[in-house]
Order: structure tokens, then sequence, then C-alpha cells
């Protein structure tokens, strides 16, 4: 048994043990000699198909599991899904050539901790593993500049069909009585409805929501 010296975590030193999933053998050839290339990390097995990962994940318990996203018998989504619910110590990374907001929206709902284009350099794909195994979220560049964007967009505003009856009678020129009348509610109701337009449309006013409502397409062209 070797010695240990005192105040040294083993665990420091040992390599990182990796397995990969694709369906495409001369791709899953390509990445083992990549990877295979590094002291780090050890390969310690390969799949084909997303049912082959689930079952060698739950034989070799790898620190790191790379996973193709368009396999055979169950996609990359459905085995992350699979592996974490089983709540194993591997930590799934998905490598692909998709980035489709669909596509990452469903690896990271599925408890994906990384997701990483295929066209990333050897040194990338290391240290994304490495982060990957500390339970570091690992996003590609361009991945994570997509997410970024749509974060930063505006969140959809959607009128209740009252409140669009209310507003179309603005934009028919109506006060709230004569609103109140056409849609039998009191006209007290009306300005609720109008105050609570005004809040999802961040505007102060009659004429703007109705502006505002157009622009968004809420409210039907006249």
């Amino acid at each position: 048994m070797p010695e240990v010296k005192p105040g040294v975590n083993p665990e420091v030193h040992r390599a990182l043990r990796v397995i990969l999933a694709d369906d495409h053998t001369v791709m899953r050839a390509g990445l083992v000699a990549l990877l295979s290339s590094e002291p780090s990390i050890e390969i310690v097995g390969e799949a084909g198909d997303g049912r082959a990962a689930v079952e060698l994940v739950a034989r070799a318990e790898p620190d790191v599991a790379l996973l193709d996203l368009r396999m055979p018998v169950l996609d990359g989504v459905a085995a992350t899904a699979e592996i974490v619910a089983a709540r194993r110590r591997t930590r799934v990374m998905i490598l692909t050539t998709y980035d489709t907001d669909t596509d990452i929206e469903r690896a990271v709902e599925a408890g994906a901790t990384g997701y990483l284009l295929k066209d990333a350099t050897r040194e990338q794909l290391v240290e994304a593993i490495h982060a990957a195994s500390r339970g570091e979220t690992v996003l590609a560049p361009r991945v994570a500049q997509r997410l970024v964007a749509r974060m930063r967009q505006p969140a959809p505003v959607a009128l209740t069909p009252r409140e669009v009856d209310v507003l179309t009678g603005v934009a028919d020129g109506l006060n709230n009585a004569e609103i109140g009348k056409r849609l039998f509610i009191a006209e007290a109701t009306v300005k609720t409805h109008l105050l609570r337009i005004f809040a999802k449309l961040d505007v102060s006013d009659r004429t703007h929501a109705v502006v505002v409502a157009l622009q968004r397409g809420l409210l039907p062209r006249p």
C-alpha cells in the first residue's frame, strides 16, 4: 500500500475517470485519442447509445460522463436525466455539434453540468472536464453568449382576454364608462383593468398603452 504523507489528500493527484458516449465511432475514437494523452484523465469506458451510457455509468461510476446529444435508443438529454435521477456522483457534460436554444435548455433542465461544442480545443475540453468534476457549470462561449442574450431580452407580456377587450375599447376612442357599458362591467372595474395593463406594458397613459400593445401584436390591427 503506497505511503500517504500526513496532510496530503491522495484524491488530489488521482486521474479523473471519464466515459464517452457517441454513436459515431470515428468521433468517439478521436475523442479517446485526444484525451488519452492527458495524464489527469483516464478513459474508463465507451458507449454507442444513451442506454448503454447509463448502464456504463452505473458500472464504472466515473467522475464525468461526456455524452453526445443525438444518440439512438436514448438521447443525451434522456440519458442525463436518468444518471442525475440515480443520484450518482458522476457529473454529466454534453458534447455536441448542436447549439440551438431548445437543445441547451433541455440539457440544462435534465441536470447537465456542462454543454460544450465539438469544435472545442483539447485544452478547452480538458479544462471543462476538470471544472465539471468539481460541479462547476461549463458552457461553450457561443452557448454562454446565447443564454446571456436571451436573459437580456424583455420578458414576454400577455394580456388577458378581458384586458384585450378593455384596451380595444380604448383604441376605439371610448371612455371608461362607455367601455363598461360595452362589456357589461362597472366603470371601476374598467379602471382596474387599465391599471394592470399599464403595469404590464410599463406605460402611464391610455394612448401609449394602445401604441405599445399594437407594436407587440397584443391587439388586433384596426
